[in-house]
This record gives structure tokens, C-alpha cells and sequence, in this order.
């Protein structure tokens, strides 16, 4: 281990976060010395963005709330495809279960690892981050921090420090002509909570990620009377139910009236922003700050972790990614190892050619299937230098595919699809009512 790496600052405990506890432990199991661990964690209970929280603006202590979770929210992707190589869904459930799942389950299952690994003690609960910047002279960085629960500020030094915070939880909110005139209601999707208060209306959807996908796909199963769903660049193009419809942009609202690019108009009762998020950091000095859009590959963090301008400071989850669970590991692994000394950094220069040679491969993708393999080539180069167990990317990749395949055939259906875990081998099993019709909120 690098001397002068006494200290490592972990900022949030949702899943990257937790993936870089994870890492340490399982090293400091194995006898190696690590680094003192402090994790900053400024909800009461570790879970990230998997942490359903009712509210919406600020939370109990007048933060910003941090999750945009809502009820009844299922997997988009295979668990298959989610799974952690060192503790597995027959691990932690003792027994098959189907391959799409509800979020609750998805969050057991991330905070089961976690427990499993008593990581609580290095995380603390109900603390803000409220400023971090790097001396020069000291080669340290100072973070100040808040409890919200003592109410009391407090400054500590660190030699690392590990932003886990996520890039889902502040919301891009566009403007069209006539808005604020509209008479219904207005909500991005971070501030979407239960798709029942929606039933019987007439909804515009304005988007065309997954969000919007899944949001309409919501509204529609409780019952809103019809779904238009208003696209920047293309549309979905699935078999929609005769509920849901496609839309180029909107162009301007009058009153109720909504009018869009192809001349067509609809009379609409609630409109739902699914228009992406901002990568925010306002506890970090400008200098430190990541500046990206969402994207595969960020142009100023090498390996997709180490910020160029300062590689003390690594961000994880910053990519728009296909992968998540086992992403994070892969990240969290190479991050530790660099940090343990197993692992030499190269001068800024290499690491600007790196970066390049990235970027440049991502400029040459043409559709979503690239997009899957090209993160499968960008996760192996981290794994194939760490001690994590042995993954199956292709494996993977190929889940992904065909689950995208399943859409195109049945929007309605893909998730009542089964998949084989490549860890255990064990096939999943059929849930008991067809996703269209699992109306509860809970562990299957």
C-alpha cells in the first residue's frame, strides 16, 4: 500500500459505495493491511437509491431527497444479469425465484451482501458531506461534514477520498411554452411515487429512456385512461397496448392542449418529466468537480474512476451503464487495488491517451447492443487485473440482448421471462401472477 494512504473517504452507502466496502473487507480478510475506512452515508439507512423514501423535496432534516424509487418498481434487466459473483441470489433468497423482481427484493438483496460483510461499522449514518477540497502544500484533502441528527460540523482529513453518490438524484427540468399555464400537475419522475394516483387520467410522459419507458408502462397497469409519450430523437417503437402512444417533442401547451412537432395535439390532465438527471457535486470544490453528461465513457476520469485533475479523488457509478450490481464491483476492485499499491497509475499524460482511445471507441457505436459490448470489454479490463471472482460477461451480455429482444416482442410480458444464472446454474422460476397483474409492493 502506497505510505501515504492512511485514510479513505467513502462518500454515500448505495450500491457503488457499498461495492467499495465490500472490496477492503474482503482484502482485510485475507490479511492484507488497508487503509482506515470512513464511509459517509447521509440517509438513516444504507440502500442508495434503492432506499424508498415517500417523501419528496426535502426530506425529514430539510436535505434534498436523495431517491427517486417508486412503489411497484421492478427490475428492468434479468436478476441473471445483476448478480454478484461473490454471493449469489440462491445465497441469499435459499431458493429459486424468478428473474425479474421487485425493488424491495433487489434492495435485500444488495444490503443482504453488506450485512453479510458487517460493513456497518465503517459507514456513518445521517452525515452530509457539506465541503471537500485538496490541499496542495499537505497533499490531503479536508471534508467537512454534518450530522443531521446531533446537529453538529465536523472537519477530517483524508488521503482518498471515493465519491459513491450516484448521478440519479437531481433532476434535469426542462421548459416548454405555455407550462406554466397548465392547470394539472407537473412532476419530474425523481419526485414519482406511486403510478395509482395517475388512474383514470390522460398522461404525457415526456422522455425516451428507460424511465419513461417504465413510467408509462406503470400508469398504463393502474389504470390511466391513456399514455402519450413524447420523444426528443426516436421513438420506443414497441407493440404498445392501444393505451400508449408515441409523440415527437412537444412544442407548446395551451391550457390543457398540448401540441407537438408532427402538428397532432392532445388534451392532457398530468404531465411526468422522465428527462434525465444532472451529475451534481456542490460539496466539492469547482477544481474537483466531474463535469459530464451521461454517457459511456466521461472524458475526465481515467478507467472511468480516477479524475484526471487529482486521481486522489475517484468517482464510481458515473457511466451510464447497462450493468449496475456487478459493474460497481468491477470499479470498486480496480479502485481498491490502486489504492493498495497493487496497482500503479500512469502519468497524466498515458492516462490522457488512455481516456482518448475510449472515447474514441465509443464515438464508433451505432445502437444499444455495441453500447452492452463495449461495457463488457470496459469491465473485463478492470476485472482481468483484480482478485474478483471469475464473471461470465458474455454471459451477461447475451441476457441483456435477448431481454431487449423480449420487448420487442411483448412489452407486456418481458419481464415474466426466465434466465439461468451463469454463477450457480440454477434456472429461475415462474412467478405466480404475470407481471401486469402484481399490483402488491413487496417481497414476492
Amino acid at each position: 500500500m502506497d505510505r501515504f494512504v492512511s485514510r479513505v473517504a467513502i462518500i454515500g452507502a448505495g450500491p457503488s459505495g457499498l461495492s467499495a466496502l465490500r472490496a477492503f473487507s474482503q482484502a482485510e480478510k485475507t490479511g492484507v493491511k488497508v487503509p482506515e475506512i470512513v464511509c459517509f452515508e447521509k440517509q438513516t439507512d444504507w440502500g442508495g437509491m434503492w432506499n424508498y423514501n415517500w417523501r419528496t423535496g426535502v426530506d425529514e432534516f430539510g436535505e434534498p431527497v436523495h431517491s427517486s424509487m417508486y412503489r411497484h418498481l421492478w427490475s428492468n434487466a434479468p436478476k441473471e444479469c445483476l448478480e454478484y459473483a461473490d454471493y449469489s441470489f440462491d445465497q441469499h433468497f435459499q431458493k429459486p425465484i424468478p428473474s425479474f423482481l421487485p425493488r424491495e427484493m433487489i434492495r435485500d438483496y444488495i444490503v443482504g451482501r453488506a450485512c453479510a460483510s458487517t460493513l456497518k461499522k465503517y459507514v456513518c449514518f445521517n452525515s452530509v458531506v457539506k465541503h471537500v477540497e485538496f490541499d496542495d502544500d499537505r497533499k490531503h484533502f479536508t471534508l467537512r461534514f454534518h450530522n443531521l441528527v446531533t446537529g453538529k460540523s465536523r472537519s477530517e482529513n483524508f488521503d482518498y477520498i471515493i465519491v459513491a453518490v450516484g448521478h440519479f438524484s437531481i433532476p434535469n427540468v426542462p421548459s416548454f411554452d405555455g407550462i406554466d399555464s397548465f392547470p394539472g400537475r407537473i412532476l419530474h419522475s425523481h419526485d414519482f411515487r406511486d403510478a395509482r394516483q395517475f388512474t383514470g387520467q390522460n398522461i404525457l410522459v415526456v422522455g425516451g429512456a428507460l424511465s419513461a419507458e417504465d413510467i408509462a408502462l406503470q400508469t398504463y397497469k393502474f389504470g390511466a385512461k391513456s399514455v402519450t409519450i413524447s420523444y426528443r430523437t426516436k421513438p420506443f417503437g414497441y407493440d404498445w397496448p392501444p393505451e400508449i402512444e408515441e409523440l415527437p417533442l412537444l412544442t407548446h401547451i395551451d391550457e390543457r392542449t398540448v401540441h407537438f412537432k408532427d402538428g397532432s395535439k392532445r388534451t392532457i390532465d398530468s404531465i411526468i418529466l422522465c428527462t434525465g438527471y444532472k451529475h451534481h457535486f456542490p460539496f466539492l470544490t469547482e477544481d474537483l468537480q466531474l463535469q459530464t453528461e451521461n454517457c459511456l465513457y466521461p472524458d475526465q476520469l481515467f478507467k472511468g474512476i480516477f479524475f484526471q485533475r487529482q486521481p486522489r479523488l475517484a468517482y464510481l457509478g458515473m457511466q451510464k451503464f447497462y450493468y449496475s450490481l456487478p459493474f460497481f464491483d468491477a470499479q470498486a476492485w480496480y479502485l481498491r487495488d490502486v489504492i493498495l499499491g497493487r496497482i500503479v497509475l500512469p502519468e497524466e499524460e498515458d492516462r490522457a491517451s488512455d481516456i482518448r482511445l475510449w472515447r474514441e471507441r465509443v464515438k464508433q457505436l451505432s445502437g444499444p447492443s455495441e453500447g452492452i459490448d463495449f461495457q463488457v470489454d470496459y469491465a473485463r479490463q478492470l476485472l482481468d487485473v483484480t482478485d474478483y471472482p471469475k464473471v461470465n460477461l458474455l454471459a451477461a451480455a447475451a441476457m441483456f440482448k435477448l431481454g431487449r429482444v423480449h420487448k420487442q416482442e411483448n412489452i407486456l410480458e418481458f419481464r415474466d421471462k426466465l434466465f439461468t444464472s451463469p454463477f450457480t446454474g440454477t434456472p429461475s422460476v415462474a412467478n405466480t401472477v404475470r407481471w401486469i397483474d402484481a399490483k402488491e409492493d413487496g417481497i414476492l
